[in-house]
Parts: structure tokens; C-alpha cells; sequence
């Protein structure tokens, strides 16, 4: 089943949030793009800094996720996507990361996915930053 990208608005649907859309902003103090050369480098920058940003490759089988450890055995190539790393482990002897997706919560684990490390080039394309504090 595939779900269809949710609509973006341009007001918190939480009134109590007290921050106002247009100044609801983050900024980062430095970036560090496709300095990761190993999995462990990735986990470690994981653990220091918190999740890092990734681009994969996504194929038409990734659509009809649901659960368990992705990794890609058929369809046709789709398009790169951007998504976060925010951990990992080991399922059934199979290393992955576990993915934060900006599709919807009703698509995958619950907006979530697990992922065959290196699978779809998931970590060739690493970014990290560190935000600025005002």
C-alpha cells in the first residue's frame, strides 16, 4: 500500500507550541559531509552528536515497507531520498540502521525503518552538524 505525501502547513496545528511558524527556525554551527569512512564512524558520531542525515537510493520495494530489516531485491530505481540515522542493531545476524522517515507515521514502523547497512548506498552519503546555540 502507499500513502501519499502529507501536505506541509504553515501553522503549528498545536496552539500552545508559543513559538510562531516563520521563527521557528534551527541553524547549525558547522557541517561535516561524507566524512564517515566505516560504519563505527557513523555510530560513534551517532553517539556523540545525535543522529546524522543520509541519502540512499530508493527502489520501487522500499514503498511497500512495513517492518523488519529492508533491503532492497527488487523494482525499478525510484530516486535518491534524504532521511536520519538515529541508531542501529542486529536482527536475525543482520547488522542495520534504524531510519527515521519524513513520510507519515502511518507509512513503515511507524514513520520508521530498519535498514542492511550499506544497503542502497544508505552510507555513502552521510551529513552531520553541530547546532548553534544562541
Amino acid at each position: 500500500e502507499i500513502y501519499d505525501t502529507p501536505s506541509c502547513s504553515s501553522s503549528c496545528p498545536n496552539a500552545k507550541y508559543g513559538t510562531a511558524f516563520d521563527k521557528d527556525r534551527h541553524y547549525t554551527e558547522s557541517l561535516f559531509p561524507s566524512r564517515f569512512g566505516s560504519t563505527s564512524s557513523i555510530k560513534k558520531e551517532i553517539m556523540t552528536n545525535g543522529p546524522t542525515s543520509a541519502a540512499f537510493s530508493v527502489y520501487e520495494d522500499f514503498l511497500s515497507y512495513k517492518s523488519g530489516v529492508y533491503k532492497h531485491t527488487s523494482g525499478g530505481f525510484l530516486g535518491g531520498h534524504a532521511v536520519e540515522i538515529i541508531g542501529w542493531g542486529t536482527e536475525k545476524g543482520v547488522d542495520y540502521w534504524l531510519v527515521m522517515n519524513s513520510w507519515n507515521e502511518e507509512w513503515g514502523d511507524h514513520g520508521t525503518f530498519k535498514i542492511v547497512q550499506g544497503d542502497c548506498g544508505i552510507d555513502d552519503m552521510i551529513l552531520a552538524g553541530t547546532p548553534a546555540i544562541n
